[in-house]
């Protein structure tokens, strides 16, 4: 299913099928490694799961498409600039392809919004970062699943630190007004979200 989405999505731009295979074997490969717990194969397939439901309101499918393919591409847990470095490599893709100038900018820009996932005044950004947080707002027993594959994903970090640094993230978000910023995620998303992190940020206060 990804994969034939990403084909019929780079057929756009090139018919040349050993550049098909070579970008979507490099996406395979990097999402599939033994590092990997959640953000992985299965997370790129929720996304576009989640981003088919609001296709209607998405202006630039292709590039949001191309955003979802890369945009942790590049994925090292005691790093700090993954976004950057996945965005830097999407740029070098995309340009492989000929895409327009100001597509492969919007694309760089999403990518690194999902660092901090702030309000943009970009409408398809935010359902995409937004997307991107839906793990959030599952229910409870998909939530625990994703916190402990975070979790094994920082397998380096002792509790001893790990727990004081999800403490802050949760807490983050939170404190946030809305976790989700666009409509369709907030209505539907947003109640079970606040519910997941309160339960987890319980959890780990008393190990």
């Amino acid at each position: 299913m990804l994969q034939l989405e990403f084909n019929k999505l780079v057929e756009h731009f090139t018919d040349d099928p050993q550049t098909i295979k070579l970008l979507w074997d490099e996406i395979e490969k990097q999402y599939s490694g033994s590092k990997r717990f959640y953000h992985n194969i299965n997370h790129l397939e929720n996304l576009l799961k989640q981003l088919t439901e609001v296709r209607d309101q998405i202006n630039d499918w292709d590039t949001i498409l191309f955003t979802l393919f890369y945009h942790d591409i590049i994925y090292k847990a005691y790093r700090n600039d993954n976004e950057e470095k996945s965005a830097a490599l999407a740029v070098k893709r995309l340009k492989m392809l000929t895409y327009p100038v100001d597509k492969i900018n919007l694309c760089f820009s999403q990518i690194v919004a999902t660092k901090s996932h702030s309000v943009s005044s970009d409408n398809d950004t935010n359902l995409f970062t937004d997307a991107d947080l839906s793990i959030l707002g599952q229910e409870w027993n998909v939530y625990s699943a994703y916190s402990k594959n975070v979790r094994k994903e920082y397998s380096i970090y002792p509790d001893i630190l790990y727990t004081p640094g999800r403490e802050k993230v949760l807490t983050h978000f939170l404190g946030m007004a809305r976790i989700f910023k666009t409509d369709y995620f907030f209505t539907n998303l947003e109640e079970q979200a606040r519910l997941n992190l309160k339960k987890e940020l319980k959890e780990i206060s008393v190990k």
